[in-house]
């Protein structure tokens, strides 16, 4: 899909990089607080433990919060020259750009309307010597606005995948955000149902916080997959905060074998 007045020169460099980029994966949700960059970092990381080169794409300009994630908070992006950057190299060798490198006081908000918006992501898929990679995981800000639009419009044949909660709300926004994907004809992977049911670690007792199943209902009646579901784990928390990912810190549970499954269903859709 061509985008209507980008400059011819700026449309050569960003397809000159895509040349590299055998995969590129657009991760995005209906609605804010489902859990969408846990699941994009986890998926980076995990096709990284695969033997794959992996960059990932924080246009989360407003919320960049994946440096953060993969414990590269206090790093910079170098200048190669006045026109060319460096990506932060971050866990697993994962090529890491992100606003969050820019910014040169992390509490100051970023006020910007959508032509700056997608300004800056042409400079990061333009500017950026991403190199040889088999995927670039992109993070997308919730809902259907200028970001997701963008990268839809300035990288052909991006696969998509989805994240929701199983609660009704959720749901909602997901159908939104299914149909957004149709429109702009993004390959859909599938659809990720994050927050699927909690284990008490005491007791063993299951607790549907936030319900169960409402994402492969979903999913079914639309006609997309279901990538997986993922239960509740107070580890993730915990790992989001300490910058380490928690597919590599938890292998061994039940919501990282989740998270592997995922994983290796998104490889099976991957162009050699």
């Amino acid at each position: 899909m061509a985008v209507t007045g980008l400059d011819p020169k700026e449309q050569a460099k960003i397809a000159a990089v895509l040349k590299h980029i055998k995969n590129r994966l657009l991760v995005f949700s209906g609605k804010g607080g489902v859990g969408k960059t846990t699941i994009a970092v986890n998926i980076a990381v995990g096709l990284a433990q695969q033997g794959r080169k992996v960059g990932l794409l924080d246009v989360d300009i407003h919320g960049p919060n994946v440096a953060k994630m993969l414990g590269a908070e206090e790093a910079k992006m170098e200048l190669v020259d006045k026109e060319r950057m460096k990506p932060v190299i971050a866990a697993n060798g994962i090529k890491l750009v992100s606003m969050a490198f820019l910014l040169q006081d992390r509490n100051a908000p970023v006020v910007w309307r959508g032509p700056l918006k997608m300004r800056v992501i042409m400079q990061f898929l333009g500017d950026v010597e991403w190199g040889d990679l088999d995927w670039l995981v992109i993070d997308s800000p919730p809902g259907t606005g200028d970001e997701p639009l963008s990268i839809a419009q300035l990288i052909p044949a991006t696969a998509a995948v989805i994240v929701t909660t199983p609660q009704g709300v959720a749901l909602l926004d997901t159908r939104k955000a299914v149909n957004f994907a149709q429109m702009l004809k993004l390959r859909i992977l599938g659809v990720v149902e994050n927050m699927s049911g909690f284990t008490c670690p005491h007791c063993g007792e299951r607790v549907d916080l936030f319900k169960t199943g409402g994402g492969a209902k979903m999913a079914r009646e639309m006609l997309v997959p279901l990538l997986g579901k993922l239960p509740i784990d107070t580890g993730i928390v915990d790992s989001g905060d300490t910058g380490k990912p928690f597919i590599t810190e938890s292998p061994d549970s039940e919501a990282s074998r989740a998270m592997q499954e995922i994983v290796a269903r998104v490889i099976e859709s991957e162009v050699k």
